[in-house]
């Protein structure tokens, strides 16, 4: 076992230098997005005991990503990538500060706060993209985001376990006087994050990243083969805003409480975490597709499960496909949208940012008609209806995608001959 484990570091270690520095500090970082994706949410949930304020936390969120990512256009001119990075991850943190420490939340403060914490995600996602682009190839992106994906998807079983047992045992404790409560957990909760991202950042200044050398970046008219992978963005997104809000909604509603939020997902993450490493170290390329089919195919069985019985077997059931879907969904997926960019930004000569940019509105488009379906159908119909059915619906459209990338990975490959 140890000769095997010592294997594998090797071939870490015989990665690039800039992969291996964006490859750790993505692994600090994926500490922090358990917080931002799972107890945000709960903590609304709790605060406002209403699902509707999450759906507007995040639709205020992923405002906060296109203003940002359209800022970081502009920016990346003038300052470094790892700089404008750093700075994303340091936001993160602070804004969820800012969050917990406000006594008195209004519908107001729940936005800007939700912009605040979008903005620091628009400057971590697509700075992100970028410097993916620029220090792998398409032989070793599988690698590069099996490795990533084993990273979240560890974090996501012993991190929410960690905060259930904090936030459980923490309610009622008297320690020098001072009696704590659930939310003081959380604040609590935030002060580690943000000392996370300062560790996230001295990595991150180990590496030597390359900014883009064309400056423009804002186009309205692409390829038409980019065009099919902002219609795969959406259909992403579409599945990506009910991905962060739903599996919080339904546990808190039909399971239990925080602690039963990082119990389930421990419970479902091992076994993930160890398939996507595997199929990220040995698979090829070609083998993009089936990951992408059998990651969106768990999925919609899931969503199926949970509607049919709409309970806490039917909500632990769907909460171990999700856990299964996203990191084989993402495995196929980025290193799809790296290679399209890679093809097209060199066939238009255009500036890779400008195709990342494009992305994130392709996101977010699908994103707000996500969680603008459930809303419509949770005011107009019942909350109980939404989650019941619009993950349905949802992971129905979803099916579309497996056609469409796998016209998009041939004819990208077509391009580059």
């Amino acid at each position: 076992m140890i000769e095997k484990l010592t294997t594998e570091f090797r071939f870490f270690l015989s990665k690039p230098l800039n992969m291996r520095v964006l490859l750790i500090t993505n692994m600090l970082y994926s500490l922090v997005l358990p917080v931002v994706e799972i107890f945000m949410a709960a903590y609304i949930m709790r605060y406002f005991s209403d699902t509707s304020y999450v759906a507007i936390f995040q639709v205020a969120m992923y405002t906060g990503i296109i203003i940002t990512s359209l800022t970081n256009g502009f920016l990346i001119k003038t300052f470094k990538v790892a700089h404008l990075y750093s700075f994303g991850i340091l936001l993160s943190g602070l804004s969820m500060v800012g969050m917990m420490f406000i006594k008195d939340i209004s519908i107001v403060g729940l936005i800007v706060s939700g912009t605040l914490i979008g903005a620091a995600s628009g400057f971590f996602w697509t700075n992100r993209y970028l410097m993916a682009l620029n220090t792998t190839t398409d032989e070793n992106r599988n690698y590069f985001f099996g490795l990533e994906s084993f990273f979240f998807t560890v974090s996501n079983i012993f991190v929410p376990l960690a905060i259930g047992a904090l936030l459980t045992s923490i309610d009622g404790m008297n320690f020098l006087g001072i009696t704590f409560d659930i939310y003081k957990g959380y604040r609590i909760l935030t002060l580690i994050v943000f000392a996370i991202t300062i560790l996230a950042c001295f990595s991150l200044a180990r590496g030597k990243f390359a900014n883009p050398l064309q400056k423009d970046f804002l186009y309205f008219r692409f390829d038409r083969l980019w065009n099919k992978q902002i219609l795969l963005a959406a259909l992403k997104g579409l599945v990506q805003g009910f991905l962060v809000t739903a599996p919080a909604m339904l546990i808190m509603k039909y399971v239990g409480k925080e602690g039963s939020l990082g119990l389930i997902q421990g419970i479902s993450g091992g076994l993930t975490a160890i398939l996507i490493y595997l199929l990220g170290r040995f698979a090829k390329p070609q083998h993009r597709i089936y990951i992408f089919g059998v990651g969106i195919t768990i999925f919609l069985i899931g969503t199926i499960i949970n509607g049919i019985e709409l309970s806490m077997t039917g909500v632990i059931i769907f909460v171990l496909c999700k856990v299964f879907f996203q990191p084989l969904h993402d495995l196929a997926y980025y290193p799809i949208m790296l290679k399209v960019i890679d093809v097209v930004s060199k066939r238009e000569n255009r500036n890779e940012y400008a195709y990342i940019l494009n992305h994130e509105f392709g996101l977010y488009a699908g994103r707000v008609l996500g969680l603008g379906l459930f809303i419509l159908l949770s005011l107009n119909v019942s909350e109980t209806f939404a989650l019941r059915f619009a993950l349905i619906i949802v992971a129905l459209i979803q099916m579309i995608s497996i056609p469409l990338a796998k016209n998009i990975m041939k004819q990208s490959y077509e391009y580059e001959k």
